[in-house]
């Protein structure tokens, strides 16, 4: 079995910063791609940004300048460095890894997600 555990969130004033951590532990061979989504009141869930075993990475529009995803192949875990938070951005935060445990093929795992306040 594979678990990805995001610790975190929390309540932060407008133009605040936050740093989110997602550690994954199980069976673990190898991780690809790892990534945050973030799903705010009344919207579809959304990809914030990406990261690959190789350390590229990829962001939202919306993220740009602000955001910052880092990784720690060594530790299984993924990093997102939130800075200049506005009220927008408030949400709950999932990390999502692609994940080959051991034995078994690859496949997408999520973590529960962590809350994101950000107040005007």
């Amino acid at each position: 079995q594979v678990q990805l555990v995001e610790s975190g969130g929390g309540l932060v004033q407008a133009g605040g910063s936050l740093r989110l951590s997602c550690v994954a532990s199980g069976s673990i061979h190898s991780i690809n791609n790892m990534q945050w989504y973030r799903q705010v009141p009344g919207k579809q869930r959304e990809l914030v940004a990406s990261i690959s075993y190789g350390e590229s990475t990829t962001y939202a529009d919306f993220v740009k300048g602000r955001f910052t995803i880092s990784r720690d192949n060594a530790k299984n875990t993924v990093y997102l460095q939130m800075n200049s938070l506005v009220p927008e951005d408030t949400g709950v935060y999932y990390c999502k890894a692609d994940v080959k445990p051991w034995g078994a093929l690859n496949h997408p795992y999520w973590g529960q997600g962590t809350q994101v306040t950000v107040s005007s």
